[in-house]
Order: structure tokens, then sequence, then C-alpha cells
């Protein structure tokens, strides 16, 4: 298909010129037949196309950058001529080759000294600055990519950044207040709490597979169930063919601690929280709910009023753009629900 391209694009000026060939010649009152005129273009542009990769070639391998670099224009004029004083001696070669009759070689050779030369010498030119534009342009693209990648990386570490102190601080507190009346409760609290704030010092990555995501909340939640004890019950319940998803780390730990926030942490008896993770083809879903909280505000106002709602949205539209979803819904008779709908990817094998 490139090839085919390729002499497509040669095709178009030979077509062209041969027209105008034809158009002057009428103009002066005499004309040749039609397929001479064809036959004489792609003559002159087929012989172009088989010298311009090598114009490429000398325009990759010496690349003008800088203004340093200009040391090259020697070069690239002697390229200009070997490149006409080529496409002169092959086209007349197949003119001698291809007329009716063979006309003499030095006949063909003076009219296309006459006719093309400069034509060839000009297409020449054309050839090294367009290649030089469009590697210009490519790399503009490809360095504003890089730019944006690095900008969307740099946000999506300040959300995480955000988010590990806004839960360090709150369980650090609950901690301070144990530490006195049950010292044993505390220190197994601080047990737990340094071996989630050296899982998650370890993994830099932006993405980790579910069951590693899990593996991380089950450590947040047994913090939390020592904190209050009988009051919070936990269920998490994952499908098996979720487990391998690619998710963002540190996604499921804060609307957790929301839910257990605004929900037994605002209000008297005890409460459920249930993670639920389960995909289909196309996308992966999840969702935490609490069975004692309220929704106290619009579900758009209270994306605005918080941390872990406002970071989890801005961290989806960074990592997936419109392909994820994020919201949240109140439950029957009583409680609260967030529900996230990922693009579902794999994350290799994990320990299932």
């Amino acid at each position: 298909m490139r090839f085919w391209r390729y002499l497509a694009a040669w095709t178009v000026p030979a077509v062209l010129f041969a027209i105008q060939g034809y158009s002057m010649d009428a103009m002066r009152g005499h004309t040749w037949n039609a397929a001479d005129y064809i036959r004489w273009a792609m003559v002159q542009w087929y012989t172009l196309a088989v010298l311009a990769p090598g114009v490429f070639a000398l325009a990759r391998r010496f690349t003008v950058d800088t203004t340093a670099q200009w040391r090259y224009l020697p070069l690239y004029i002697a390229g200009s001529l070997g490149f006409s004083a080529c496409a002169v001696l092959i086209g007349a070669t197949l003119g001698h080759l291809l007329e009716p009759g063979q006309p003499p070689f030095d006949d063909q050779l003076q009219q296309f000294i006459d006719k093309y030369v400069f034509i060839d010498f000009f297409i020449y030119w054309v050839l090294v600055v367009g290649w030089h534009a469009m590697r210009f342009f490519r790399e503009k693209d490809r360095r504003a990519d890089q730019l944006q990648a690095l900008l969307a990386q740099s946000r999506l570490q300040v959300l995480k950044m955000q988010l590990q102190p806004h839960f360090l601080f709150n369980t650090l507190h609950a901690i301070t207040t144990l530490i006195r009346e049950e010292p044993e409760v505390a220190e197994d609290m601080l047990l737990r709490l340094s071996e989630l704030l050296r899982a998650y010092l370890d993994e830099d990555r932006q993405e980790i597979a579910l069951a590693r995501e899990l593996e991380l909340l089950d450590l947040y939640l047994g913090i939390q169930r020592v904190r209050f004890k009988d009051r919070l019950d936990t269920r998490v319940d994952a499908s098996v063919s979720a487990l391998g998803a690619a998710v963002p780390g540190l996604i499921l730990q804060p609307l957790v601690e929301n839910a257990i926030h605004h929900g037994i942490g605002r209000h008297a008896g005890g409460d459920t929280v249930e993670v639920f993770a389960h995909r289909d083809t196309d996308s992966l879903y999840l969702e935490v709910r609490n069975r004692n909280g309220v929704l106290e505000v619009t579900p758009e106002e209270a994306f605005t009023r918080g941390i872990g709602l406002s970071n989890t949205r801005l961290r989806l539209q960074e990592l997936y753009g419109t392909t994820a979803s994020v919201y949240i819904d109140t439950l029957s008779p009583q409680g609260v629900t967030c529900r996230l709908r990922l693009p579902f990817r794999a994350l290799g094998a994990v320990a299932a």
C-alpha cells in the first residue's frame, strides 16, 4: 500500500504536466498524440520518483536542526547537482529507448537538458525542504505529546500526595486517642499503618491490578475495624475475572474512607461498608456502599466538598478521559453508594 500511495503521489504531477504540455502546444496550433504527452511526463516524473528516496536518505543522514549544521549546505548543493545530472541521464536514456524510431541519444540528452534540468534542480530542493518541514512538525507534535504526558503524570502525583496525608492524619489521630486507653490496640494499628505506608512508598505506578488494590484496601479496613470495633462490618465481593484488571492505585481507599466518615462517623449505631467489583467485555465496575449514610446534598455538589470524591473524578479524567465515570446515589431504605466505571484492561498475571 505504501508503494502504491507513493506511485500515485508522483502520478498526479505527471498527469498535470502532460495536460499543461498539451494545452500549451494547442495554443501554438500544433499538438502531438495525447499518449506522447503522457509518456514524456511519466518518463520525467517517474525518474524523479526513483531518485527521491536518495534525497530523503541524504536529508535523514545530514539533518539540519541548528544553525551550526548549515555547514551541510555544500553537501546539499553537490547533491542537487548529482540529482539533476542523474535525472537528465536516466530520462534521456529512457526517452532514447521508448520513443518510436529510437531517436539519437545525443538529441534526447540535449532535449532533457534544455527542458528539465532546472525543473529537476527545483524539485530536489522542494524534496529537501519538504522532508525537513515534515520532520519539524512531527518532532513538534511528539514533544507536545511528551509534555502533555508529563503534565498529566505530575497532576496525578499531586493528587496521590493529597490523598495519602489525608488518610495518614486521620489514622494518626485515631491512634492518638487510643494510645493511653488501649495501648495494645494502638500498637496493632501502628503496625498495620506502617505496612500500608510501606506498600504506598514502594508502589510508584499509576495503575495496579485490582487484586493488589484489594490487598491495600484490606490493610486499611483492618485499621478501621480496630478503630470502630463491633460497630463496623465490612464486605468485599470481587469476581475472579476482574482481579487482573488495571485500576488507578489507591482508588478505592478514599471512597471507603468517605463511606465510613459519612456513615458510622456521623451517625449512631453500626454500619456495613461493602465493596463490589465485576466486569464485562469492555468495562470494569467498582462500587462502594455504606448502609448508615445519608446523602445530604446533591450528587454533583458532593464532588465539590471533599478531597476523596473530587480527586477520584480528576484522576479518572486524567487517566481515561471520557471513557471512565464516577457518580453517587442513595440506597433504599438508607445508605449511599459510589459507582465507578473504568475501561477494562488486563494488567498481566496476578496471584488469583
